[in-house]
């Protein structure tokens, strides 16, 4: 881009565009380099007065400039100090920005159009060796994006209603088997919206029922028609797990896949190989029990050498589900009924396999 004479009144901003656009503290430039990038992009000509001036301006202000300060003797026996290896530091690394991407490329809730532009909005935080480095940035091979386009300014409204503490309504929907979403009932839905999650790479809105008093967990993705109604959202001390304030860690852990039936004690047998899953699941809101404390549990049997009790408090129907996942590593032996529902599933598959 060229600016002609008029160039020279937006030196100062030419100049910082240029360090944000080819330095970091692994690619500096001295004030040769500016000069001659200012020609090249800029079509400005000026001399090293002027650009060293118009950096230590840049400084003034306030701006991010890193450089190295060198003390030289001159013919005369005066000193003054020279200024190099001028560069531009970064609000985010490297890693940080990538780390920003994966997150847009492992999840589930932004389209594929919109993950893309987000993608090219975090690269342009960086410098040109970054983006160099994008070439290599693919979505994962396998990996379905929403097809609800809907999805960010759901993720928009919904948070401006919480800020405003009001409700909302919305339409869920379910895929059919033509993998488009269709509501499931025609009836909106009315909810207290406190919070949103992200999880396993979806949104979750965590809200409540006018009529109840405990939460319940929906997908963003799967909401359309969202609306902010014009009615203030129910004192949260009103709500099962919100008398405090909402414990999100404490939640997450306790309901693992957002299901929202109220979360109870239990205690599993667990192979030690299998403890990182644990923890990768329920992070360490867990309990490692000795055999004195399990004997009180019917499901009880003598611990191999290998094996170890577990106990936590989970959604029973995440539990569930998340036995079934590890039924080689994981024995539930408390509660009795969920014992018997896992049991229960265990045999109905096995019918499947073996008919």
């Amino acid at each position: 881009m060229a600016y002609p004479t008029s160039g020279k009144k937006m030196l100062n901003i030419c100049i910082l565009d240029i360090l944000k656009k080819y330095t970091d503290c692994d690619h500096t430039m001295d004030q040769k380099d500016i000069i001659a990038k200012l020609k090249e992009d800029y079509d400005i000509t000026v001399d090293r007065k002027s650009v060293k001036a118009n950096l230590n301006c840049l400084v003034d202000y306030g701006y991010d400039i890193e450089y190295t300060e060198t003390e030289r003797e001159k013919k005369d026996g005066t000193k003054e100090i020279l200024t190099s290896n001028w560069y531009y530091n970064h609000e985010f690394d490297d890693a940080e920005l990538r780390m920003m991407i994966d997150s847009i490329l492992f999840s589930k809730t932004i389209p594929a159009g919109q993950a893309s532009q987000l993608i090219d909005k975090i690269a342009g935080l960086s410098n040109i060796y970054f983006t160099n480095k994008m070439t290599h940035v693919s979505s994962l091979p396998g990996l379905e994006h929403t097809s609800n386009k809907q999805t960010l300014f759901n993720v928009g409204m919904i948070d401006d209603a919480i800020s405003e503490k009001k409700q909302i309504s919305f339409v869920y929907n379910n895929y059919g088997e033509d993998k488009k979403l269709h509501p499931r009932r025609e009836e909106p839905y009315v909810v207290n919206p406190y919070q949103m999650v992200a999880n396993d790479g979806k949104y979750y809105l965590i809200c409540n029922y006018d009529k109840y008093d405990n939460l319940s967990n929906y997908r963003v993705d799967k909401m359309t028609q969202v609306q902010i109604v014009d009615r203030p959202v129910k004192n949260r001390t009103e709500v099962k797990g919100m008398e405090h304030g909402l414990n999100l860690p404490k939640h997450m852990a306790e309901h693992i896949y957002m299901f929202a039936d109220e979360p109870v004690t239990i205690v599993m047998r667990v192979r030690k190989a299998a403890i990182s899953d644990v923890v990768d699941w329920f992070g360490r809101n867990f309990d490692v029990v000795d055999e004195n404390i399990a004997r009180q549990y019917e499901g009880f049997r003598e611990t191999e050498d290998d094996v170890t009790y577990v106990r936590l408090v989970c959604s029973r129907q995440a539990m569930a589900h998340w036995a079934m996942q590890y039924g080689t590593s994981v024995e539930v032996i408390y509660p009795t009924e969920l014992r018997a529902q896992i049991g229960e599933a265990v045999k109905e598959m096995n019918n499947k396999y073996n008919n």
